[in-house]
């Protein structure tokens, strides 16, 4: 029998690609829903409701911050052995929160207060929402994905929740035209409805005997510990915190500079909105790229340093503040700086950080000295939830000090730039330093020799 470390499964009880897709299909429903709420419903509220764009803010920032209780959700899963109910029971308070989140728009036109109070609910059960279904769907692809699979798996969850984000954006704004506040609770509903029933075919009979499994790995009764002492637990184990620790200073960089880059264009280079439109579009092609090197050279090289997740998480993050450099060199140049090679590697860069920072989740999540993966994953889901939280305030606030400060748009973009490049080189050392520390004690599952356990360790 293959060698099996940090949660792995077995042969027998390993996700096939098909299965891996179908946990992608959940993670495309959880963005379609999203997006509706951060995205199609924000403009409504800025655009057609003349309301301030304060607001559509703060709540998105509000659903980000109560995924703080992301270990409490990942300490449930853990508690039943099981993650599909979770992942049910998550999707279903994020369909609800999405169709109230549209109702509460609705409300804002003939009764702003209400209206604000309703959206300040629907955010908390969207926020609730994702993090019960995000969480669990990690732990579940951690616990069922082999380790050589894993990168692929990550960029296959990731590809398709942005997919989730397109298709979405696309077909809604076609059943929203002609717009009444009426058509978007239809569609919003609509939409809601759709991602259920996908995500319940999606995890459909998954988990198959894994719970039975889990059961006969582990003889005699276990412990049960509250989740404040299990948390202390978790958070005293130093691969864990120190993790924690580089998810937050990475996520923190890489979303402070997503509401900067088209005004930095707009505003340093003189780009049209359409010309700053199509750099978004180039950043996102370069973050698709990345994240494909790294499934192949993942799965294909999974034995060797060149595909090891360790190798892709600090080469993303060091990318990532490269190319930030070259975008505060490129305020100072003007238009004759490669502008948009310089976007591109900065989004391939995002990329490969991105998809290797979640394979590195799934090796790391077992590693520890009971099975608590929920609560693992779910204490980094979120440090990742309020650095998103945190990163687009901190970002504009910044540039806005900086401008007043230093007087002229090139320096403060740029000052703000290489603040975030800072930010992933520390990210890029704290990784290497979680790699480097022995594991606290391989799971109910787990050996300490074989292919597997040097990838797990990031020495593959």
């Amino acid at each position: 029998m293959t060698p099996q470390v940090e949660g792995s499964a077995s042969a027998h009880d390993s996700l096939g690609w098909f299965g891996i897709i179908r946990l992608g299909f959940v993670q495309a429903s959880l963005g379609a829903i999203v997006v509706l709420a951060t995205s199609t419903m924000n403009r409504i509220m800025v655009v057609e409701l003349a309301l301030p764009a304060v607001l559509p803010g703060a709540l998105v920032a509000f659903h980000y911050l109560i995924q703080i209780l992301r270990p409490r959700l990942g300490y449930g899963s853990d508690q039943g052995g099981r993650r599909t109910p979770w992942i049910i029971a998550g999707m279903a308070m994020l369909c609800l929160g999405g169709v109230l989140a549209a109702c509460a728009t609705a409300l804002m036109a003939h009764n702003r207060i209400a209206g604000v109070v309703l959206a300040v609910a629907a955010f908390m059960i969207i926020g609730i929402g994702v993090g019960a279904a995000g969480t669990s769907l990690l732990v579940l692809l951690a616990k069922r994905v082999d380790p050589g699979r894993r990168p692929a798996a990550a960029s296959i969850v990731w590809v398709m929740m942005i997919a989730g984000f397109a298709v979405t954006a696309g077909t809604a704004g076609h059943f929203l035209d002609p717009f009444s506040m009426d058509r978007l609770i239809r569609v919003t509903t609509a939409v809601a409805a759709i991602a259920f029933v996908i995500s319940i075919a999606a995890v459909w009979r998954i988990e198959g005997h894994t719970a039975e499994i889990k059961k006969a790995a582990t003889p005699g009764p276990v412990a049960k510990t509250s989740f404040g002492e299990a948390l202390a637990d978790v958070w005293r184990e130093p691969r864990a915190r120190r993790f924690a620790i580089f998810v937050f200073v990475s996520m923190l960089g890489y979303s402070a500079q997503e509401l900067i880059l088209e005004p930095f264009a707009g505003a340093v280079l003189n780009l049209s909105p359409g010309e700053s439109a199509k750099i978004t579009g180039m950043q996102h092609a370069g973050a698709l790229i990345g994240m494909i090197i790294v499934a192949l050279a993942g799965s294909a090289f999974a034995r060797r340093r060149f595909g090891s997740m360790r190798t892709w998480t600090i080469a993303g993050c060091f990318g990532s503040a490269v190319g930030l450099l070259t975008l505060a060199l490129a305020g100072f140049v003007g238009p004759a700086w490669p502008f948009q090679p310089s976007v591109f590697f900065l989004g391939a860069a995002n990329g490969a950080f991105a998809v290797s920072a979640i394979g590195s989740m799934m090796g790391l999540a077992g590693d520890g000295k009971e099975a608590r993966e929920g609560l693992r994953m779910g204490l980094w889901g979120a440090a990742q939830a309020v650095a998103f939280a945190l990163g687009g305030l901190v970002a504009t606030i910044g540039s806005d000090l900086a401008r007043h400060l230093l007087g002229t748009p090139a320096a403060a973009y740029a000052t703000v730039f290489i603040g975030e490049a800072i930010l992933f080189l520390f990210a890029a050392r704290l990784a290497a330093g979680v790699f480097q520390m022995a594991p606290v004690r391989q799971n109910a599952y787990a050996t300490s020799s074989g292919p597997t356990a040097a990838l797990a360790t990031g020495r593959g």
